[in-house]
């Protein structure tokens, strides 16, 4: 009941109106940019987080929260209209969604995946309701070492996960902590990594690697092949935008089966919901097997249904992950985690008794967003295609100058400006090879933590390296460790044994 009233206080705050017109325009810049080929939420986070400093705390993490998943509306649309979903997330949509749009369905796809997010988005938030206080007061009981183990926890499982090879997942992490150690060490005074250079002895700023890496990046690579990819629209987004009661009655069973999926993946750092996806799309598949007469690989609704409902309902719990452990899963995540530091804010157990109002007013409008995407979605889908018809040179122009601006306007000065550029280059060079960009953002946002942790834990114990293997917490987040890298093991060669059949 206490968690009720708290909430209903969150409400209280999250319904003014001016935090209101944040919900709406965090939404509406979130499926925006998640149709926009290429982008997705994090890059909407990362040149926003630049021009949030003059907001309100609150207002500014509504608004995040309403691009987080309002990206995830966009890339649906984005994967079933043109077969080209925005981020990984998207990808188990395109196998029935596109399949449904070229048999003239394309508005019951849409309408499928929107009401499959809205489930999932919402079940999930009414679950971080009960569950962040509760994880907020487990957490009460980490200490340097818990908190050393939950950050190399983070950084193996993601870096293990998300890339077909562990090696270039591995090689970003240690990319991303190597930005996190560049400048003087706040508790030594040594210089380290700035070979000598005045303007990087205060460290390299975390907005700038996150606009270089997830947007500048981005521009680079699409310019790099703009005469290869296609343009414009394919399939026609116009017809009934809602589902008739056998349509329902087909995707109900799908709706629930992915939310419950989705859902434990938002506390596991596994890159995000490419995983919970592509589970929950591979059950529905084998389901359909057993029926007479199979639908999958002809437009199965239960197909997009199903992943849909997955991947918002691990965005929703990712987001209890972050407020109550300071865990980011995915890299917008990592983001959000930077721009509460940014706020001289520490997402964790202190989170809920320093900064309550903005707790339970950011958690009451995971509901509202919830609410406004369905309505922005399902009616004006095919309007939200249509994004598809800009110019792309116009296009990443435009964001290529929103990236120097917002970089700019953090520091005031040029050596930024050039340090934007050739870390953007990294980033280009990252896409090309097929390298991973979650492990990086999560290496730089956590690499601190997991240094001061350590350096706490060995002060403590006089040296002792025990310490980070004594008590419960360290050892069971290091068995998770072991069966997480032992299913992703087992899952890569039972991978390339069936691609040798």
């Amino acid at each position: 009941m206490e968690a009720l009233e708290l909430l209903a206080g969150g409400f209280a705050g999250a319904l003014t109106p001016i935090n209101l017109l944040w919900v709406l325009i965090g939404c509406l810049l979130g499926t925006a940019v998640g149709v926009l080929p290429g982008l997705g939420s994090s890059m909407a986070v990362a040149l926003l987080l630049p021009m949030t400093f003059a907001l309100d705390p609150t207002a500014a993490f509504i608004m995040f929260a309403g691009v987080y998943f309002g990206g995830m509306f966009g890339d649906s649309t984005m994967a079933i209209l043109m077969n080209t979903p925005g981020q990984a997330s998207a990808i188990a949509s395109t196998f029935e969604g596109h399949k449904m749009a070229k048999d003239g369905r394309a508005p019951q796809a849409l309408a499928t995946a929107a009401i499959g997010a809205f489930v999932g988005g919402m079940v999930a938030a009414s679950v971080v309701v009960f569950l962040a206080p509760a994880l907020a007061d487990f957490s009460a009981n980490f200490g340097p070492a818990e908190f050393f183990a939950l950050a190399i926890f983070a950084f193996i499982a993601t870096s293990s996960v998300v890339s077909d090879s562990a090696l270039k997942g591995l090689a970003a992490l240690v990319l991303g902590l190597g930005f996190a150690t560049v400048g003087i060490d706040s508790i030594s005074g040594t210089e380290r990594f700035s070979f000598g250079v005045p303007q990087m002895f205060d460290g390299i700023s975390l907005v700038t690697v996150t606009v270089a890496i997830l947007a500048l990046g981005e521009v680079f690579f699409v310019a790099s092949r703009i005469r290869r990819d296609p343009t414009g629209m394919q399939i026609s987004a116009a017809g009934r935008p809602w589902l008739s009661r056998a349509e329902l009655k087909e995707a109900a069973p799908a709706w629930a089966r992915g939310t419950a999926i989705g859902l434990p993946f938002g506390v596991i750092p596994a890159g995000g919901a490419e995983i919970p996806t592509f589970i929950s799309y591979d059950v529905e598949r084998r389901i359909d097997r057993r029926r007479p007469n199979p639908m999958f690989g002809k437009g199965a609704i239960r197909g997009l249904a199903a992943p849909e409902a997955a991947g918002n309902a691990t965005t929703g719990t990712a987001m209890g992950a972050l407020l109550a452990l300071g865990l980011p899963v995915s890299a917008t995540a990592a983001i959000m985690l930077a721009a509460f530091q940014q706020y001289g804010l520490q997402p964790g157990p202190l989170l809920f008794d320093r900064a309550p109002e903005l707790v339970w007013a950011l958690l009451a409008s995971f509901f509202l967003a919830m609410i406004v995407l369905l309505i922005i979605n399902l009616p004006f889908a095919q309007y939200w295609a249509k994004l598809l018809l800009i110019p792309k040179p116009y296009l990443y122009a435009g964001i290529t100058v929103f990236c120097g601006l917002g970089v700019y306007a953090t520091s005031g000065a040029v050596f930024d400006l050039l340090l934007l550029l050739g870390i953007a280059l990294i980033g280009f060079a990252m896409r090309r090879h097929g390298v991973p960009l979650a492990p990086l953002m999560i290496g730089m946002v956590l690499g601190p933590l997991a240094e001061t942790s350590m350096r706490d834990a060995l002060l403590s114990s006089n040296g002792d390296y025990s310490v980070f293997v004594t008590g419960p917490i360290p050892l069971v987040l290091y068995g998770l460790l072991l069966v997480v890298l032992a299913l992703t093991v087992r899952s890569k060669i039972v991978n390339r044994a069936r691609q040798d059949v």
